[in-house]
């Protein structure tokens, strides 16, 4: 077991003192998996938790197939991918986390996905092809824990695309968050939404949307779930009262009294 302190580990630094199992096989949990928490918002009432143990942070080069752990950060992987002259892993400069968590949500940026490249995921039944999972936008149905996955390799790491992912970082907010608090719908973008519903830098408590960027839920120091949870849903309110459009949420909420 290891113990966690959710309010400086997670992202958005909001949770409890958690005891949290450590997974050093490929076997079955029921308990949630957490990697960085890069898009989890914690409440006081959450699931039993579980993480995978560093021997599942790992890549290399085999059968012409990038291996890599899905314990292994971003930042790993970014930089692997420079030094083999990779092409489709730019987007990890954008990315935090590890990638066991980047894969279930299908993370990316626009039409850079990480599904882009991927060949198939191991979990504890075995391999399974990409193509026999269902994916979308910021979506899959994986419901078990991934512990490896397999990427095309293609040459020519692209210098350009990451700069352009180095800009978009810096305009982020800098305050801590979980990342993008609402997917962005069809033909329309989550932040224009709430800027529009006037949401940029409304505040609840010590939480606000952003004044940088309306998405990102912000804790602007010593903010609670129950304030988060409150903006999260006025601007699901809001926006489906001015523009008849219903925000669904990117970010993952673990509550257990929540429906």
């Amino acid at each position: 077991m290891k113990t966690l302190n959710l309010a400086s580990y997670s992202s958005i630094k909001i949770g409890p003192m958690v005891e949290v199992a450590l997974l050093k096989e490929e076997i079955k949990t029921s308990a949630y998996i957490i990697g960085g928490c890069n898009n989890l918002l914690f409440s006081q009432n959450i699931p039993p938790l579980a993480m995978l143990d560093k021997c599942f942070e790992f890549i290399y080069i085999k059968d012409n197939l990038l291996h890599i752990g899905a314990a292994t950060p971003s930042g790993k992987i970014l930089s692997f991918a420079k030094k083999h002259n990779l092409a489709n892993f730019e987007l990890m400069q954008k990315l935090p986390g590890t990638l066991g968590g980047m894969i279930k949500m299908n993370a990316g940026l626009k039409e850079w996905e990480i599904f882009n490249s991927l060949v198939a995921i191991k979990t504890d039944k075995g391999w399974r092809k990409k193509s026999e999972i269902e994916y979308g936008y910021r979506h899959t149905n994986i419901k078990d824990t991934i512990f490896e996955a397999t990427f095309e390799i293609k040459d020519g790491f692209n210098h350009n695309l990451l700069l352009m992912f180095k800009k978009l970082r810096e305009n982020q907010p800098k305050e801590p968050s979980a990342g993008s608090c609402f997917k962005n719908p069809p033909n329309t973008y989550a932040g224009k939404l709430l800027d529009d519903a006037g949401l940029k830098g409304f505040q609840v408590g010590n939480m606000a949307f952003s004044k940088t960027h309306a998405n990102f839920l912000v804790n602007l120091g010593g903010g609670t779930y129950e304030e988060a949870i409150t903006l999260i849903e006025y601007a699901q309110k809001k926006v489906l009262e001015d523009f008849g459009i219903h925000l669904e949420l990117e970010i993952q909420i673990l509550d257990t009294t929540r429906a």
